[in-house]
């Protein structure tokens, strides 16, 4: 203590510190500060934060969509392009495609001119994921329903798999991945028995990810395509609750109790 959290935000300039040459006073910038080194918590009227932190947003985007940003995109973008390596043409299935992450990974893999398949458990999220740009949507693939996959990749399977919840679905990935495909982990909560044989028999690769590992090259070049991927329109964040900084509190109760809906805003008059 003292300690403010928060990471991700985003506002106006106010004020800015010497050599800083890409931003100007009064910029509408948003901040995504997860491996900055001298920011301030996000959770306050003022924030100080690295400039290499700080992106312009634009005037397409709102304030509360651009707080939303953040780790969930450079989550996104990790996956995707540092890890999975993607290119334009390969199909990539995001399981659990409706979450924070999910959307924004939806998105950037469209807009590269990969083919997208995304699965949802409801049906407003799965309207969600088809409203974000996958050609495909389903709901969670298990065991049983694997032939839907199968059938929309021509019996090949997704070149790049993007798991969201590895101790239940690692297992059937690997059943239904491209051969030399990848399965890049993004979540896990618990253990799971594989035969590593699958992966061997396809070359696949499986692929763990944690953002705060990304080198200091790839944490700056994720925040220039951040901000390009939002002038291009490539990005459209969606954004659930919107909260006033007092009601903090009330934000936290909702995630902990698995009744948020979407990314959560704390909002400054």
């Amino acid at each position: 203590m003292p300690y403010t959290p928060g990471f991700d935000g985003a506002g106006v300039v106010d004020e800015i510190g010497e050599g800083v040459t890409h931003l100007q006073v009064g910029d509408r910038v948003f901040v995504t500060a997860l491996l900055a080194k001298r920011n301030t918590g996000t959770y306050a009227q003022k924030v100080v934060c690295d400039a290499n932190a700080v992106r312009r947003l634009p005037e397409s985007i709102s304030y509360e969509q651009g707080a939303s940003l953040g780790i969930p995109a450079l989550t996104a973008y990790r996956a995707l392009f540092h890890r999975a390596k993607i290119k334009p043409g390969e199909t990539v299935l995001i399981h659990g495609a409706s979450g924070g992450v999910g959307l924004l990974a939806v998105q950037m893999a469209k807009g590269l001119g990969a083919t997208v398949i995304g699965t949802a458990s409801s049906e407003e999220g799965r309207s969600l994921v088809k409203a974000s740009g996958a050609l495909h949507v389903l709901d969670h693939i298990t065991e049983a329903s694997m032939d839907k996959i199968m059938s929309l990749t021509h019996e090949r399977g997704p070149d790049v798999i993007i798991e969201f919840l590895a101790n239940v679905n690692l297992e059937t990935d690997l059943k239904i991945i491209a051969p030399y495909g990848r399965i890049v982990i993004v979540g896990n909560r618990g253990s799971i028995e594989i035969n590593p044989r699958a992966a061997m028999m396809k070359e696949a690769d499986i692929l763990g990810l944690a953002l705060w590992n990304a080198l200091p090259d790839e944490y700056e070049e994720s925040l220039h395509a951040l901000e390009a991927f939002l002038q291009s329109g490539i990005l459209h964040p969606e954004i659930g609750d919107i909260l006033a900084l007092e009601d903090a509190k009330k934000a936290h109760e909702q995630i902990t109790n698995n009744k948020a809906r979407g990314k959560i805003i704390l909002s400054i008059d």
